[in-house]
């Protein structure tokens, strides 16, 4: 991995986890109204459960626990095993996808220092071993509710670019960088772009860079 410079150091140590809090204490503040109304419609829509929380590995591979709202219910099939997700996906957790809502309750996440508003996304922990020695760098920031990978197709990339998108912005963040994330992923909200991959309502597992 490429050595930071100092004013990146000192931003990504001090100044962003600070505009990390501030930001997203604005931000949850001001959609707390759409997120009790989120929360009432997905406890009706998955019988009385509007969260989904997993563990997920955070800056150097600590786990924490990701929150997010439960857009898909826990239908099964004969045998007992969960359907696929896009024959799960709610008429209302289809929405609130599109509409990146589903990403309001991440905010508690940044607010408690887990993760970042912008970084590579957190992943499943079971990918941890799976990554090569240039992939497992994306670990060495927090996690982001959005990144640099998302504001160059989202779930629409590959595997392999989505690595090559989060590697490059941990060698490269910046408070310039961070902005310009922030900018580009308002703008594909509002466009609704890359939220699924081309087979998968969400994007597929990851198997291993020999897959």
């Amino acid at each position: 991995m490429m050595q930071k410079n100092n004013s990146s150091s000192i931003y990504v140590k001090f100044f962003k986890p600070l505009i990390d809090f501030v930001v997203a204490l604005i931000i949850f503040s001001a959609l707390s109204p759409v997120f009790m109304v989120i929360v009432i419609l997905l406890a009706i829509a998955n019988s009385g459960k509007p969260f989904f929380t997993q563990p997920r590995p955070g800056r150097k591979g600590k786990i924490f626990r990701v929150i997010k709202f439960k857009t898909m219910n826990d239908r099964k099939d004969k045998n007992g095993n969960l359907l696929p997700d896009a024959q799960r996906l709610t008429a209302i957790g289809s929405f609130i996808r599109r509409s990146s809502l589903d990403e309001i309750p991440q905010m508690l996440n940044v607010l408690t220092g887990n993760m970042s508003l912008i970084g590579p996304r957190p992943l499943l922990v079971e990918y941890l071993p799976l990554y090569d020695d240039i992939q497992i760098t994306r670990h060495d920031v927090k996690p982001g509710i959005t990144g640099w990978a998302q504001v160059n197709g989202r779930n629409a990339l590959s595997w392999k670019q989505k690595f090559e998108y989060d590697v490059w912005y941990v060698n490269n963040v910046s408070f310039a960088l961070d902005f310009r994330i922030f900018w580009l992923t308002v703008r594909k909200v509002l466009k609704s772009e890359g939220i699924s991959s081309e087979t998968s309502a969400t994007m597929e597992k990851f198997m291993g860079n020999k897959v």
